[in-house]
């Protein structure tokens, strides 16, 4: 499978005054094309450092990380900033909406900042906005939408921009269970779409929609195993090629 995100020996140091702190202590990964993956962990133990240096919005202190095929390690802030708009889409448990916008135009605001043409931006934001079922609301504001609308127009917008990975952070984080179960299976049904999709939790139960875990404990990995989902979604996968030849 094509790696699409490669990491070695990731290490981040907080200089805090005359106190030294690492948030990572050599931290190595590959993550495939189209994989399912939760990075889990208790605070403290590195996950929220580990989500901004594959999301280009930190660099390491030192250790190499490619992403897609760049190496983004040592990039400067332009660098990155570019990178991040064309590779990753991030939704963040606050959603992050501009109130005074519509859908609409939360989620083409990231075609504004790649350049391209008002027509083509209102037609992908609408095919975004079509992919998370949010047609009907397209016009409305941040603050006419349900908790879970607003979270579905920030999926949309880490969509417009047909993104390498979608970076979720807690995602469910501020919304009510059923809400929240009802986000975690378009986040399901996205990646059966081929999407690839990075899930920061430290909730079991939204881990558990992943299809492999990987467990940060103070700067390292402690664990990294598939799920029960994952299993049967390899062997369902195997069966169906199995069938078609």
């Amino acid at each position: 499978m094509e790696e699409i995100i490669k990491t070695k020996d990731i290490v981040k140091l907080y200089v805090m005054g005359t106190e030294e702190l690492y948030a990572l202590k050599g931290v190595s990964m590959t993550i495939h094309k189209n994989e399912y993956v939760a990075i889990m962990g208790p605070s403290g133990s590195g996950k929220s450092t580990m989500m901004n240096i594959i999301g280009c919005l930190d660099t390491p202190t030192s250790g190499y990380y490619e992403l897609n095929g760049q190496n983004v390690s040592e990039m400067d802030d332009n660098e990155l900033a570019a990178v991040r708009n064309k590779e990753i889409g991030f939704v963040f448990q606050t959603f992050n909406l501009l109130p005074r916008s519509n859908a609409l135009h939360n989620v083409e605001l990231p075609l504004i900042y790649a350049g391209m043409s008002k027509a083509e931006r209102m037609e992908r934001a609408e095919e975004a906005l079509l992919k998370v079922s949010l047609q009907d609301r397209m016009k409305h504001k941040p603050n006419e939408l349900s908790g879970g609308q607003r979270q579905r127009v920030a999926i949309a917008r880490a969509l417009v921009n047909k993104p390498s990975i979608i970076l979720a952070d807690e995602p469910t984080g501020n919304l009510d269970s059923k809400t929240g179960d009802e986000i975690m299976e378009l986040f399901d049904n996205l990646h059966s779409l081929g999407n690839t999709i990075i899930l920061v939790t430290h909730e079991d139960f939204i881990a558990e929609h992943a299809h492999r875990v990987i467990r940060l404990r103070d700067g390292l990995i402690e664990t990294d195993k598939e799920t029960e989902k994952g299993v049967k979604y390899k062997n369902d996968k195997a069966a169906a090629l199995q069938a078609a030849v």
